[in-house]
């Protein structure tokens, strides 16, 4: 009984943080009258066509981007053999520790009227006037999320095509069709859900972004949900366009959830020795240098470049270094990445436990509650749970809710743990599916029920799972920006906020070590993974 009560506890508790900002945005429209009524209409006058406009052509343009760059990369890895192969196995994954804004900062002063590069080709050629288009612009986010992306999709598709589509291209092969005609008809069909899911990812996290947007001054749903709620004061106007971001992005969702059930139908169908047995296609000398210098692109673009850029004005400029006020920003970082994955696995831990021991429907309710909280954007979050501190501010001025969410980093982490509990859960939940059902029934014959079951036998089986998902919350806690700008208490920076603000303030140079501390944390969790992949093909 004491069990079933903590067990309950934790489920409400639960379920009341992810589904607070929820509520809070949909009771926006509950709200309705004349003075409402009349933002809307406002709203759909002058900014919403152009948040629609430019959130979809940005979309479209990321999503054939990631698609074309991360669909090339896994068929070239995959099916064929070439100087660097394996190499490139992993080091394509490389990108994933670049945050998406950190990129922008590095290409902006590199591309633009007087950086580097445009000044270097006129002074070669004697040019006049500008050379490149201006990187802060649609086409510039495009090219910024496709080269930070592309691994979702990469990654993905990789997978599909290792699991089947060697082994039918080399059947399609004995039947006499030519190369272009097996990657056209076999290979690629093959790969279709893969990407489907691998887009999905990349434009929910393109939907959620605020640096890039806000650095370019694009106008998109997130910068203008910031808009309408810092600049216009108008928290209703706010929360109807967090509300119309929040149902785009769980549009996406059902449409990678959709993506990936079929492909999991596809690989249950794998014949896995078959598939160990067809080797990659050989190439000619020329075909196979093209690709490796097509990966090398890739990996450059996406990683190498960008971190050189960061590293020139550290080691050229006589700028001091502030590292006392360095450390304070990493120590806060480091502290709030700290709380957060220990209580987000700390719940994810007795959810998934939950599941296996009984899986009712009030437990599959929390879960895919708690699933649905890393595809809410930070500024829905953020709006979500500012709106019912508003309202109870007017209602008992004297309450203390305000100060406790917006002045300390209570509010914060309540928005961390809506965004990131989803990330341990998963993980969790893949540690739980290694371990068989009978080790439970042999210890519940020897009396060991309940919390003592997660204690001393789930617990040392999940250890790797558990480490993973603290490090993967950790990584994502370090550099979320969007609800980090609002909910962070005074005087309260972190490496993510610093490095924006700075660059904000075409201050690129100072910028640049924050900037380089975000990417050395995010390069963590990508080593793992690739040192994962690694041993994986190893075995196979």
């Amino acid at each position: 009984m004491h069990a079933f009560r903590i067990r309950s506890v934790v489920f409400i508790f639960t379920a009341l943080l992810i589904s607070l900002p929820i509520l809070a945005l949909l009771s926006s429209w509950l709200e309705w009258n004349a003075a409402s009524g009349q933002v809307l209409s406002e709203l759909a006058q002058t900014v919403l066509p152009d948040y629609m406009l430019t959130s979809l052509l940005l979309c479209v343009g990321v999503a054939v981007g990631v698609t074309v760059l991360g669909l090339s990369a896994a068929a070239a890895v995959t099916l064929f053999k070439f100087p660097g192969q394996k190499f490139f196995e992993w080091a394509l994954l490389l990108p994933m520790a670049m945050p998406a804004y950190v990129v922008a900062y590095a290409y902006t002063d590199f591309f633009q009227f007087s950086g580097l590069l445009q000044t270097f080709i006129r002074s070669t050629w004697s040019l006049e006037g500008r050379v490149f288009p201006e990187i802060r612009s649609l086409g510039g986010a495009v090219f910024v999320f496709s080269l930070t992306l592309y691994p979702y999709v990469y990654l993905l598709a990789r997978t599909a095509l290792s699991e089947r589509a060697a082994n039918l291209m080399e059947a399609a092969r004995m039947l006499g069709a030519p190369l272009h005609r097996r990657i056209a008809e076999v290979a690629l069909p093959l790969a279709r859900p893969a990407v489907a899911a691998g887009v999905a990812l990349a434009l929910m996290e393109t939907l959620a972004d605020f640096g890039v947007s806000s650095y370019f001054g694009i106008q998109t749903f997130t910068a203008g949900v910031y808009k309408a709620w810092l600049i216009m004061d108008n928290r209703i106007a706010a929360a109807q366009l967090a509300t119309l971001l929040l149902a785009m992005v769980l549009l996406l969702l059902h449409l990678e959830k959709q993506a990936q059930a079929r492909m999991r139908f596809t690989a249950s169908n794998t014949n896995a020795a078959s598939s160990r047995e067809a080797q990659p296609a050989n190439l000619s000398q020329a075909k196979g240098l093209a690709l490796t210098a097509w990966c090398g692109m890739l990996v450059f673009l996406g990683f190498a470049l960008p971190i050189l850029l960061m590293l020139k004005p550290l080691l050229v400029s006589d700028m001091l270094i502030p590292w006392g006020r360095f450390f304070e920003w990493s120590f806060n970082s480091l502290r709030l990445g700290a709380i957060t994955a220990f209580l987000a696995v700390g719940f994810s831990l007795l959810i998934a436990f939950s599941l296996r021991s009984q899986a009712d429907f009030f437990a599959r309710f929390i879960s895919q509650l708690v699933g649905l909280g890393y595809a809410i954007p930070g500024a829905v979050v953020v709006v979500g749970l500012l709106l019912p501190v508003t309202w109870l501010q007017k209602q008992w001025p004297d309450s203390p809710v305000g100060f406790w969410i917006t002045a300390s980093v209570l509010g914060l982490i309540w928005a961390y743990l809506v965004r990131f509990c989803a990330v341990a859960l998963q993980s969790i939940q893949s540690g739980y599916a290694r371990i068989p059902t009978s080790l439970d029934d042999s210890a519940r014959t020897l009396g060991v029920t309940g919390m003592a079951l997660l204690s001393s036998v789930h617990a040392p089986l999940l250890k790797r799972s558990v480490f993973a998902a603290a490090l993967l919350v950790f990584v994502d806690v370090m550099k979320e920006l969007p609800a980090t700008l609002v909910l962070r208490p005074f005087d309260t920076d972190t490496l993510a906020v610093v490095a924006f603000q700075l660059a904000r303030d075409e201050r690129l140079g100072e910028a640049a070590l924050p900037s380089l501390a975000l990417v050395a944390v995010g390069l963590i969790p990508v080593l793992l993974l690739s040192r994962a992949m690694r041993q994986k093909t190893s075995h196979a």
